[in-house]
């Protein structure tokens, strides 16, 4: 598979292929998971980086490392029971199976879900500098990830149909290869036309705690994104008030290329300008 693990082969290629393109290799993913689930195998661990992509952006599942045999029943749905202690891949997990560590074909389905937004932001990380324990109380509100920069909506809505609460309402991998093929074949339901009319509260960064800010270092760190202090330093960013007034230029030209992490920075810059006007930070 010569171009390597996907998630990486999708950031270094970011913005160079087709929606089209892109649902390809998510469709020939579902194939890969179709086989297995056929089989009563559950891969575990489905996420862009263990999916390998050949010279023809073909995909194909790997790294089988947590797959197992689905031998138990739970409500007459085959199912593997994880021991207490296992480690579990969280960004890309179930609720049911980081709660109760139950997996099916349905917490595969969820994690395929992921895949699809990993695939379409270009490798983005999910939920971006979250913990797993914030991811996990996030998913358990009912919260789901946005779409990702120009995702078509009909694509998006195939992501929030794999996060479904309830295992028994996601759609089985037949199913979403049949929603695939009909993206596929009809190319203008593809179009990333901006929608908000979804029914699920969106994942957006959590507001943090100006409080007790003071700094510029203090709110990098606040806000998780510290491993940005040397670019905002080398600009001058030095003081809360030029941060407040930061543009969504002025942090592409910060060298901060990933869409999550603009947005963050942004969403908070926002909230910083909203703090200070109204008196409440000391700059």
């Amino acid at each position: 598979m010569e171009n390597g693990p996907l998630d990486a082969f999708l950031r270094e290629n970011e913005g160079q292929f087709s929606v089209l393109q892109l649902v390809g290799m998510l469709r020939g993913v579902g194939a890969g998971m179709r086989y297995l689930s056929e089989r009563n195998f559950v891969h575990r661990d489905l996420a862009a980086r263990n999916v390998l992509v050949n010279s023809n952006l073909v995909c194909k599942v790997s790294d089988f490392g947590l797959s197992r045999l689905m031998r138990g029943l739970d409500h007459n749905v085959p199912t593997y029971t994880a021991s207490l202690g296992s480690k579990i891949p969280v960004r890309w997990t179930a609720p049911e199976a980081f709660q109760h560590r139950k997996f099916s074909t349905a917490s595969d389905i969820w994690s395929f879900g992921i895949l699809m937004w990993e695939v379409m932001s270009y490798g983005e990380r999910p939920y971006w500098d979250m913990s797993n324990q914030e991811v996990m109380k996030a998913v358990a509100d009912q919260y789901r990830l946005p779409p990702p920069h120009s995702c078509p909506p009909a694509l998006h809505s195939v992501m929030l149909q794999c996060w479904q609460a309830e295992r028994g309402d996601r759609p089985g991998f037949d199913q979403l290869l049949s929603s695939l093929d009909r993206l596929i074949r009809h190319p203008a339901s593809l179009k990333a036309e901006p929608t908000r009319s979804c029914s699920q509260p969106l994942l957006s960064p959590t507001p943090i705690d100006l409080t007790s800010v003071a700094t510029v270092g203090e709110w990098l760190k606040a806000l998780r994104m510290d491993k940005y202090q040397e670019e905002f330093d080398r600009a001058n960013i030095d003081t809360l008030d030029r941060v407040s007034r930061l543009t969504v230029e002025d942090v592409q030209n910060l060298g901060v290329n990933l869409l999550g992490h603009q947005r963050k920075i942004i969403s908070a810059a926002q909230q910083l300008r909203s703090h200070l006007t109204q008196g409440q930070v000391e700059v």
